[in-house]
């Protein structure tokens, strides 16, 4: 599609998704973001993003950048910010990594994600569900605990002062990878609430990634390499998290600049 096309807000979630599906080479959205960009041109199943805000749909050429209204949310309360279980650990024990921290306007705040593993039997996956249950986690597309086996579901949260919200959610095969310049990306205010001020970056890439290019409106950039041990949660960097096939990267625009574009330089 070599235009830009706005929609209406009398568009259902799943009209929405069709439109995606169908102008993305079946990439298929659920929840969308602010904006998510997918780059690689890779079919892929659907990465679900759970923030609200943003005024119309946007499709532009293959690289799928969108935006969508009023789409719902949703909050979670404190979470821990350590890994609670090795990476070989029960189905039905998370995994928890902070990718980033940071300062905004005095207020504290860092991107959390939970992995949980691939259940192996029924019985795995039901201890799984309910699990997920006690932290108030719904994993996505699994109508029966079955559903589960042999998928890794994850969800990203952002913490900002006392507020925390979901912000990613999916659930797929173990075995789902990323090669070379794959990347899918989503930018959205740091501040809960904001309507502008897109400044918070979210993505993940292939583990053989090097480095993330991301590029701000003022045309200034800051590049995101891999974390070595030293490298503090303050730092903007790629990260594995324990359970993930993908690493992680996040970045945040400089005050009185937002997101233009992020993409796999090495």
């Amino acid at each position: 599609m070599s235009t830009d096309r706005e929609m209406g807000h009398d568009m259902s979630d799943s009209d929405i998704a069709v439109l995606l599906a169908d102008a993305a080479d079946e990439v298929e959205i659920g929840i969308a973001p602010y904006q998510a960009v997918l780059r690689g041109g890779r079919r892929r199943r659907a990465r679900r993003w759970a923030v609200a805000a943003a005024t119309a749909l946007v499709l532009a050429g293959s690289s799928a950048t969108l935006a969508v209204a009023g789409l719902p949310g949703g909050d979670k309360g404190q979470v821990a910010t350590q890994p609670l279980v090795p990476a070989d650990a029960d189905p039905s024990r998370v995994l928890q990594t902070t990718l980033a921290t940071g300062t905004d306007q005095g207020s504290k705040w860092r991107v959390l994600i939970d992995v949980w593993s691939a259940p192996r039997d029924e019985k795995q996956a039901e201890a799984q569900r309910a699990a997920m249950a006690l932290r108030g986690e719904t994993p996505p597309d699994a109508h029966d605990a079955s559903d589960l086996i042999g998928k890794i579901t994850y969800f990203v949260y952002r913490d900002y002062g006392d507020k925390t919200t979901k912000i990613m959610e999916n659930t797929v095969p173990a075995s789902d990878t990323m090669t070379g310049t794959d990347l899918i990306s989503g930018s959205l205010p740091l501040q809960p609430d904001a309507k502008a001020d897109v400044r918070l970056v979210i993505g993940y890439i292939a583990k053989t990634a090097q480095r993330v290019n991301c590029t701000w409106t003022n045309e200034t950039a800051t590049v995101v390499e891999k974390a070595g041990a030293a490298t503090g949660t303050d730092v903007p960097a790629i990260r594995s998290a324990p359970g993930s096939p993908y690493n992680w990267f996040v970045c945040v625009a400089p005050k009185g600049t937002e997101y233009k574009s992020a993409e796999v330089i090495g």
